[in-house]
């Protein structure tokens, strides 16, 4: 399984992160359209993410909620007819949310920096520091460490962060 350090944070809009984010990124920015269907899923969380009619991801994550930087596992398995998938997994699981997005990515190094503008939400920042699928805890402390410095140098504060995935905040 993959793995990434991720923290969640509320924004007071994109616009006020683009020019800081921009500054330390070292590639980016890549604007994305996503339409993400999460599942019933008792072992983690499980969602299909659609970015175009022939272009989607399952994706099968599994972290803590907590509103600082924590470890995530993921999978993602890639499928060219997501509306089709989407209809097999609502059947089998049921649905329980669906989150449209808009979303600005940047990479800063191994660090995913994700600007969001979230219907029914508003806008979020999000940062993955990419972690090895075998690297031990120095390397978990290290991607923890790294979210904390990118925060610090955004200026998110601790009282920014959310614990939960969107999903959870639209239902």
């Amino acid at each position: 399984m993959a793995r990434n350090i991720e923290i969640k944070a509320r924004i007071p809009s994109v616009e006020a992160l683009l020019v800081a984010v921009a500054a330390v990124a070292t590639e980016g920015p890549t604007d994305i359209h996503q339409d993400d269907t999460f599942f019933h899923c008792e072992s983690g969380r499980l969602k299909l993410r659609t970015f175009s009619e022939h272009d989607g991801e399952l994706i099968f994550y599994r972290r803590s909620d907590q509103a600082g930087p924590k470890e995530s596992f993921y999978l993602r398995s890639w499928t060219n007819s997501p509306a089709v998938l989407r209809e097999s997994l609502a059947f089998a699981y049921g649905v329980i949310g669906r989150v449209k997005k808009r979303r600005t990515l940047f990479m800063v190094g191994r660090t995913r920096i994700h600007l969001d503008r979230v219907e029914g939400l508003g806008d979020y920042l999000e940062l993955e520091v990419v972690i090895g699928e075998v690297d031990g805890m120095a390397a978990v402390e290290a991607g923890k460490a790294e979210a904390l410095a990118l925060m610090g140098s955004l200026g998110i504060e601790a009282a920014q962060l959310i614990e939960v995935a969107y999903v959870d905040l639209l239902r």
